[in-house]
């Protein structure tokens, strides 16, 4: 029977299914063999992309009359966007494994601390519980069908269901395989982290070594610098003097030009003032004459002392001898 489907989608964006009815087929109560069943096309719902996934109660749904908000929309495409610039951002700063060497590849190595063994094996726990010394009424006694059919053994030799040496050989090749692989894959790590230790020494040497340049032309230009700067203070103090003296040249000399005529003319009259004199002779009337007079004055006055005193001492000899006389004669 022609199954026919129909799928199509509405001027507002809704997608709807539609098929036509069939009956249901019929089918056996039991399992066809393996070479009797039929093969039908069956497909996974959870693969279809009808089915909404996720919780569908914090969905907003958006009535299908309802207009997209323009700014709603910018907003979004700015967030996506934003979110992607990000994202970019993030995988340029993000630490890169370099490039494998010649002859060898990239491949994926588990670098946990402790290997995982994966293994079938169902954890399981054993529960017990005691129930109370008395109860109500006496256990149900175990139920035992009774025995139906026919008794029936066999004898299994030995090698005929496992033969250890035979059933071991795939295992141990594939453990030692991986145990050879996971070898070789540390080996070549090892030497790939001592070529990237070695490339890293070579870039920090470069790099040393050019900002121990860039140092030494940072300190050049500064001492360039330093020295410019003190020659141009240099140049200006030189300018500054010889201005100076330029400026100190042109007012003697309009100096010189006003006062060769006033000079003479103050000169003259000052003399005639009296405000020139000689000075040896300004020396003898302030300095000599006063010391001279005072020496005199004391001279004098040394000598009228020693005459007075001379006068009383003859007085006094005469007085005596005239007592002495007049004793003599009375």
């Amino acid at each position: 029977m022609a199954f026919v489907s129909h799928s199509q989608r509405d001027p507002n964006g809704t997608y709807t299914f539609s098929s036509r009815p069939r009956p249901v087929e019929n089918r056996s109560k039991y399992r066809e063999p393996p070479s009797e069943q039929t093969h039908s096309n069956y497909g996974n719902i959870m693969y279809d992309r009808r089915v909404v996934r996720g919780n569908t109660y914090a969905q907003h749904i958006i009535p299908t009359t309802a207009q997209p908000d323009p700014a709603e929309i910018q907003r979004q495409q700015e967030i996506r966007r934003r979110a992607i610039t990000r994202k970019r951002a993030m995988e340029q700063f993000r630490a890169r494994t370099p490039e494998a060497l010649q002859g060898r590849k990239h491949i994926d190595v588990q670098t946990d601390l402790y290997l995982e063994e994966l293994s079938d094996v169902i954890v399981a726990a054993d529960v017990e519980c005691q129930t109370d010394a008395f109860l109500d009424r006496p256990a149900t006694p175990l139920f035992i069908p009774a025995k139906s059919g026919k008794d029936v053994q066999t004898q299994i030799e030995e090698g005929e269901l496992f033969d250890f040496d035979r059933e071991v050989q795939p295992v141990l090749e594939v453990l030692v395989g991986k145990t050879i692989e996971q070898s070789l894959l540390e080996v070549m790590e090892e030497e790939e982290l001592a070529c990237l230790r070695a490339q890293q020494r070579a870039f920090e040497e470069l790099r040393n070594a050019e900002l121990a340049e860039v140092q030494r032309l940072q300190e050049q230009e500064r001492r360039h610098s330093e020295e410019k700067e003190r020659r141009i203070a240099q140049q200006k103090e030189v300018l500054k003097k010889e201005r100076e003296t330029a400026e100190k040249i042109a007012a003697r000399a309009y100096t010189q030009k006003y006062l060769a005529d006033l000079l003479p003319a103050v000169f003259t009259s000052l003399r005639s003032h009296g405000y020139f004199y000689d000075p040896v002779e300004k020396d003898i009337e302030t300095n000599f004459f006063p010391w001279l007079m005072s020496e005199v004055n004391n001279t004098l006055e040394k000598r009228y002392t020693a005459r007075e005193l001379l006068d009383s001492i003859i007085y006094d000899v005469a007085q005596k001898r005239l007592e002495t006389f007049k004793n003599l004669q009375s």
